[in-house]
Order: C-alpha cells, then structure tokens, then sequence
C-alpha cells in the first residue's frame, strides 16, 4: 500500500506512545517501532517524547503472524513471546490471532 493510499489516520500522533517503559525504550534507542490496531502517523511526521524528536519513516499492515523474533525486538523485547505476553497483558482478553491486522509505525532518532 502507497502511501498516498493511505486510510486516514484513527488517531494523532501524540497517542502512539505512552507508556512510560516504552517512552525509556525509545529514548534509549531500543524500540523503533510500535504496532497498533489503528494507524496514529503519517511517513514525516515527528514524534515528542520527553522534548526529543523522533522521525516516522515508514508506516504499514502487517498480521500478527508475521512478526518475527527480530520485529519483536524493534519493539523493545528479546523475543517475539516476550512481546506477545506483555500485549496480552497490556490487554486483558485479547486473543492472539495470526490473522489479526495491525499498523507498524518505524521511526528514528531525529538528530540535531
């Protein structure tokens, strides 16, 4: 999907992130990016967090099933099971379906 294909985003940018572990993973450099059911940025857009900036470089879908151990590890876990357990605990209920689809927002540090 292009980026001019784009659905329009669900929700704005400030709300991608706001878990304090994950506001420390990404000013530490260990995550770089995050997986939601809605897609929160556009591709240039920047992210503040804790008055640093941080740059979105790509945004797409992908299925749960698709993630890797490697992607897991974007988002600030050693493996992909230590990513999945802690969603599945951020979100009591949930089922973990291999076809479920969601938004992958990368981004970097934008150095001054």
């Amino acid at each position: 999907m292009s980026e001019a294909n784009l659905p329009s985003k669900t929700c704005e940018i400030d709300r991608l992130v706001t878990l304090p572990n994950d506001i420390n993973k990404i000013l530490e450099g260990k995550k770089t990016a995050v997986r939601r059911n809605g897609r929160y940025a556009d591709v240039g857009e920047i992210l503040e967090l804790n008055g640093v900036s941080f740059k979105v470089a790509n945004v797409y879908r992908q299925t749960l099933g698709d993630l890797t151990d490697e992607m897991a590890q974007q988002e600030g876990y050693e493996t992909l099971e230590d990513y999945k357990n802690t969603i599945l605990s951020l979100h009591k209920g949930m089922p973990w379906l291999a076809h479920m689809r969601v938004w992958v927002h990368e981004f970097s540090r934008v150095e001054e």
